[in-house]
């Protein structure tokens, strides 16, 4: 069954709800993952008089950046919602927005943003109190699962797994033009516009970077390591790893150290938000048959959608992955009030036992496997 992607629900959709008078509504995410989507689906239905630009238009970034009420207060005008797309382009952004909302009563905003290190730095602290904020992913499956029934989820998993859920890459016909389109993502738009954070220097060095995390989803690393793989200083690295975290690249995931002395307490795994995305960096999409990373894989693509599902839907909880230095490990431990809920990700059946010396040290923790048999229980 074709569908087109207007018709595949998102999570936050419809988004006017959401919009509050004399607060802005900030949607985080990478591009093309369907922020813009959104906003038009909102201009289309609201019944509010309003203004739409983006952050690239000369004229806009004058004026919001320009401090001058008189002329901010002009470009509202007699409009009920602003919204604005790739706000980040915007110099200034966040005292333009919070002069608006303090000084026009009734008014809403709305803004995206496909970076957020530099729409975050913008809007941060002009706007404590002021904003409400989301992250639009890829299509996650808890979305999906609205759509489209478990088995035709299912009889998509590899292709999920292999190509991701980028919008655009879910509705591609083919193997070669879902490809075609990630390695575009990639090229011109993801790593372009992280190259262009923060006046990143060595791009030859974060290109490198992100190849390395690539080949080591779901494994251990240090600063220490990468830097000396990469011939780089400790200090570059966290840089860069920072700025691939808030230009939706990366997510990190840090070790759980509480009560053991043997607990590892230095190192991070690496997760790319999207496994198609990763696959295009190290141009590997061969079908899981012929692949020796599906572990990894897995990993990832698990971990991801339950990063989805927690934020779409509020479950806050801390994350961590477990291993000591005798090689007892576990892929993931969420945290709920106090209480550990231990996971491990296998793609292959096989028998798993319990993580005795894990139990052990933390008695009220539970315990529980996530295969193919029962993945769709934890991240729909």
């Amino acid at each position: 069954m074709e569908i087109h992607k207007f018709m595949i629900k998102r999570f936050f959709s419809p988004i006017e709800p959401l919009l509050e008078p004399n607060k802005v509504l900030v949607i985080y995410g990478p591009r093309r993952v369907g922020k813009t989507t959104l906003l038009k689906e909102l201009l289309e239905k609201t019944s509010l008089k309003f203004r739409f630009d983006s952050g690239e238009n000369i004229r806009v970034q004058e004026i919001l950046g320009s401090n001058d009420f008189e002329r901010i207060k002009e470009y509202v005008g007699d409009n009920q919602l602003i919204a604005i797309d790739e706000a980040q382009q915007i110099p200034n952004i966040g005292m333009g927005l919070k002069i608006i909302v303090d000084q026009i009563l009734g008014i809403r905003i709305v803004v995206t943003g496909s970076s957020s290190f530099e729409l975050f730095n913008q809007v941060g602290e002009p706007l404590v109190g002021r904003k409400r904020t989301i992250t639009l992913f890829p299509f996650a499956q808890v979305e999906l699962a609205k759509t489209y029934d478990s088995f035709d989820l299912d009889n998509r998993l590899e292709e999920f797994i292999v190509y991701g859920s980028y919008p655009d890459v879910f509705l591609a016909k083919t193997r070669q033009d879902k490809s075609v389109l990630l390695n575009e993502i990639v090229d011109a738009y993801l790593l372009r516009d992280v190259l262009a954070l923060d006046d990143v220097k060595k791009s030859r060095t974060l290109v490198d970077l992100v190849k390395l995390l690539a080949l080591q989803v779901g494994s251990e690393v240090s600063l220490t390591e990468l830097a000396q793989k990469l011939s780089a200083n400790v200090r570059t690295i966290e840089k860069y790893l920072d700025i691939l975290e808030k230009g939706f690249v990366i997510v990190s995931l840090s070790a759980l150290k509480r009560n053991l002395r043997n607990e590892i307490r230095d190192k991070r795994k690496y997760y790319f938000y999207d496994t198609g995305v990763r696959n295009a960096i190290i141009s590997q999409f061969n079908d899981p048959s012929l692949r020796n990373d599906m572990g990894a894989l897995w990993e990832n693509f698990i971990f991801i959608e339950r990063l989805k599902k927690c934020s779409y839907e509020s479950m806050f909880s801390n994350r961590y992955f477990w291993r000591t230095y005798d090689q007892k490990e576990l892929d993931l431990v969420e945290e709920y009030d106090g209480v550990f809920h231990a996971y491990e990700f296998k793609w292959k059946k096989e028998n798993v036992s319990r993580p005795k010396k894990f139990l052990e040290t933390y008695p009220q923790s539970s315990f529980e496997v996530v295969s193919r048999n029962n993945y769709r229980n934890f991240i729909v």
